[in-house]
Parts: structure tokens; C-alpha cells; sequence
């Protein structure tokens, strides 16, 4: 009878041998019984693709007597490159206690704007803009002004920003094999990189990288569970980014490179409204948006030997990400020389990777994930702050409640900027080191 509930557990929930947890909620115990001290040393390459179609409003006049509609016409497809190799601590300071250090090294923060086939200078609202930052007409010669140059790329790199973590496991498959694996941790990215500038030009493929940095502290906290069930290993992790603003972010009335006057005119619609009244550096440099995640996936495990501590999985995921509205640096920033305000969106997506353990101090993995981008406008910014509480934004030329960032040319409705049909690919390729 105690053979027959042995083979049925081995069969269903699984027996001792095989609860060990899915990679998402592994975390490095120390001062234990069996083993004194645990550390995972993890090496990683990450290479992430972004690409979009950016589109813009503009107006068409309908049929209708004295009526306008608003439509979008395509501009430029868009590619951003990430490259970077991620270096990761992670150790034990008591029983299912783990701290870790993440430094990354950013290879390459690559960004490239061509035109959308049947495009180009001669039909681009981008050539053939009719306005200044501050809304009056261009010239008397009419719709002849440039937002930026196209094709353009743009080039980054550098040390990135260092993460610190904190995780604790409730409770543990490993020590008993009737509970989940449940942690509950928090991850800071401190902002350690060196300050990105949009304004300084970064165009030149054989001159100086830019600098990545943002300035602003990222707490994430985060939740995962797992529970080992014969070959497969389920598991789910929900988590939520607050971002805050640290010292010396950037702001678009800031002193920017190569302007001797110490504020980037050309692109800001209200200059002279900078560090004035409600208008301060906080609120007009970077606003990072916060993020809220999902993920379900499941481990499969066809192949174990626990005797070997040898193991091949192959990891399924389902996610989905929620990007609030902020003003920071998106996918037109460095071609429009300055943060831009981003509308709200959903990124939806999967991932599939594969695991190999060759002994216990060794594992190797790699991984593919797509993301969908819900479309969103790119230029949003409010055009000002009602201070006399009459209950509208005065918008005359000179107003104090002029948001000085807020840019006529294409934060106004119906000359806004958009991305649609936006995609993400990561590929991740690393391996583990286990003492």
C-alpha cells in the first residue's frame, strides 16, 4: 500500500526528486542543513529589435460644408537595436533569503528612421513642415521647414544602469514538496548610467556614443509562484514598476550640449516660461511612466536525471505588459532632439525557450520572446495648466500657462505623431554558473 501512494505521487504531484521549481522562481539559499552557502554567477547576451510604423495626423477636408476631418498619413518606419551582456550575482543570505547584483554593458542602443514606401521628401509633412515650436508660420514662403532629417540613425552605448535584488521565498517546493514555490521580491535599478541628452547629436556612426542613463530610480515589485507537477512545471509572476525621478534628470528647458544659451529654443514652444511659475525643472523634465505585468507559462521537462543533476526544459510564456503615459525617451526623442510625451499602451506577447543542465554547477539557456505593441501616439504633450482658474488654458502667445515643452508643430491635434503596427524581439542567449 505505501509503494502503490509512492508510485501514484511520483505519477501526479511528484516525488521529492523531481520538485525542483521553474527557473522563474529559483532563488539562492544559504545556512542550510545540507548546504552552507549558495551562489549563481549568470552571464547573458541580449539583443532587442524594436520596429514601427510612425504615422501622423493631419487634417482632410470632407464633404461637409465647413467641416474637417482628422486622418493619418505614413512618414517613417522605425528600428531600435539593443545590444548589451548582462552580468549577474546572486547569493544567499539565509534560508530562502537572496540578494543579487545585475550590472548590464550596452554594446549598442541603435536607432534608424527611413521613409514608409511611397514617401519622401517631397510629400513628408516631416520636409514639409508650416509651422514653429511656438505656432507661428514658418516663413512667408510657405511649408518649407524640417522637423528632422530622414533617413537619420542614431548611436548609444555604454555601461547601463545597476539593479540590486531582494527576494524571499515563502514557501519552497524543494524543502516540501505539498507547497508551491512562492517569492515575493523587489529589484532597484539605480541610476548609475551616465545621463542620456537628447539633444546632442548622435549621428555620427565613428564619433562619440551617446550616453543611456535616465536618472530616475525604478522599484519594481514583483511576486512569482511555481509548482512542479511530474514533467511540467507551471508557474505565474505578476509585477509593478514606480518609477521616481533622481537627481539630475533631464528636462527639456535644461541646458542642453551646443547651446550657448542654455535651453533648446527651436523645439520648445513657450521657452521664456522655463523655471517660471508652476513650470520647474520637475515638471518639465522626464516624467517615467510606471508598468504593470502578467506572465503564465510552464516549464516541460522531458528529460531529467536527478542523480546527475542533469535536466532539458522547454520554457512556454504567455505575457502582457501595461506602459502608463510619460514623458521620456521614445522612439522619436532623438530624432526630435528632446523627451516626448507618450500616450498609454498594452504590450502583449509570448516567449519560448529551452534549458539545458549539464551537471549542478552548470546551465545553459536560451530564450525568444514577441511583443505586440498596441498602437500610441508618440507626441502628446498638454499644451499648458489653467493658473487663473477660469477653466481654460490661455494659448496666446506669451501666456504663462504655456507649457514651455509643448511643441505647435506636432503636439497639437491633427499634426500628432503615432506607432502602429509595432513589434519587439528579444533574443536572449546565457548560462549559469552555480557554487
Amino acid at each position: 500500500m505505501h509503494r502503490f501512494r509512492a508510485v501514484i505521487a511520483a505519477l501526479t504531484l511528484g516525488a521529492p526528486l523531481a520538485a525542483s521549481a521553474a527557473d522563474i522562481t529559483r532563488i539562492a539559499s544559504s545556512f542550510e542543513d545540507d548546504d552552507p552557502f549558495d551562489l549563481f554567477f549568470d552571464v547573458g547576451f541580449e539583443r532587442t529589435q524594436t520596429r514601427a510604423k510612425i504615422v501622423r495626423e493631419q487634417l482632410s477636408s470632407t464633404p461637409v460644408p465647413n467641416a474637417t476631418e482628422v486622418r493619418e498619413v505614413n512618414e517613417v518606419w522605425y528600428k531600435g537595436v539593443d545590444a548589451r551582456l548582462n552580468l549577474a550575482v546572486a547569493f544567499g543570505l539565509w534560508k530562502d533569503l537572496e540578494f543579487s547584483f545585475k550590472l548590464p554593458i550596452v554594446f549598442q542602443q541603435n536607432e534608424t528612421w527611413e521613409y514608409v514606401s511611397g514617401t519622401n521628401n517631397g510629400n513628408s509633412t516631416i520636409d514639409n513642415s508650416c509651422f514653429n515650436a511656438n505656432g507661428s508660420p514658418y516663413s512667408p514662403e510657405g511649408c518649407v521647414g524640417r522637423l528632422f532629417q530622414v533617413p537619420q540613425a542614431s548611436y548609444r552605448g555604454g555601461l547601463g544602469n545597476v539593479h540590486f535584488g531582494l527576494a524571499y521565498a515563502f514557501f519552497n517546493q524543494e524543502k516540501d514538496n505539498t507547497k508551491p514555490t512562492w517569492i515575493v521580491g523587489i529589484d532597484y535599478e539605480a541610476p548609475t548610467a551616465k545621463l542620456r541628452d537628447p539633444s546632442v547629436d548622435t549621428t555620427d556612426p565613428d564619433g562619440d556614443r551617446g550616453n543611456v542613463g535616465d536618472r530616475v530610480h525604478k522599484y519594481q515589485l514583483y511576486t512569482s509562484f511555481s509548482r512542479r507537477m511530474g514533467p511540467a512545471d507551471p508557474y505565474f509572476k505578476a509585477y509593478h514598476t514606480i518609477p521616481v525621478r533622481g537627481p539630475g534628470a533631464y528636462s527639456n528647458c535644461a541646458q542642453s550640449g551646443g547651446n550657448p544659451e542654455g535651453m533648446t529654443r527651436s523645439n520648445l514652444g513657450a521657452p521664456e516660461n522655463c523655471y517660471q511659475g508652476p513650470w520647474s525643472r520637475n515638471e518639465t523634465g522626464i516624467q517615467a511612466p510606471s508598468q504593470t505585468g502578467l506572465l503564465f507559462g510552464v516549464e516541460l521537462v522531458p528529460f531529467e536525471n536527478p542523480a546527475r543533476n542533469q535536466k532539458f526544459a522547454v520554457d512556454l510564456r504567455l505575457m502582457g505588459n501595461y506602459v502608463g503615459r510619460g514623458r521620456y525617451y521614445n522612439e522619436l526623442s532623438s530624432a526630435l532632439r528632446k523627451l516626448l510625451t507618450s500616450e498609454d499602451y498594452m504590450q502583449v506577447g509570448g516567449q519560448f525557450g529551452v534549458t539545458a543542465r549539464a551537471a549542478e554547477a552548470f546551465t545553459i539557456r536560451a530564450s525568444g520572446n514577441f511583443l505586440y505593441n498596441t498602437d500610441h501616439l508618440l507626441t502628446s504633450e498638454t499644451i499648458g495648466q489653467d493658473l487663473n482658474g477660469d477653466g481654460s488654458v490661455d494659448a496666446n502667445p506669451g501666456s504663462p500657462e504655456l507649457n514651455p515643452t509643448f511643441d505647435w508643430r506636432y503636439d497639437l491635434t491633427s499634426r500628432r505623431f503615432r506607432a502602429i503596427q509595432s513589434t519587439t524581439f528579444r533574443f536572449d542567449l546565457g548560462a549559469t554558473f552555480s557554487f
